[in-house]
């Protein structure tokens, strides 16, 4: 029983296809691609909180080109989060070999 409810709930998490990928926007514009995604990917925590109080504002672009807009994003999310992790690291890791 336990595991028939754990497939259902990871079932309904699961994606279902995206049918505006690849189609222009309702205001005409061109689907967009990666260089859009790495931006929409590296604004996305402000455009998260904006979207708490804002109607029309979505984290995420529907009108895509498919896998390398999502590439672009996660690439974005990835550098926002992680920019300077490695640069802090590398300077205390200096200051150790110091003393």
């Amino acid at each position: 029983m336990l595991t028939a409810v754990a497939l259902l709930l990871l079932a309904a998490c699961a994606p279902g296809a995206n049918e505006a990928v690849g189609t222009a926007a309702p205001d005409g514009t061109a689907a967009v691609g990666f260089w859009w995604g790495l931006w929409h990917g590296f604004i996305a925590p402000v455009t998260f909180v904006v979207s708490l109080f804002a109607e029309g504002v979505g984290v995420y672009e529907v009108h895509n080109t498919g896998g390398w807009y999502d590439f672009g994003f996660l690439l974005g999310v990835s550098i926002f989060f992680s920019g300077g992790a490695g640069s802090s690291g590398h300077a205390r890791g200096r200051s150790r070999s110091r003393r």
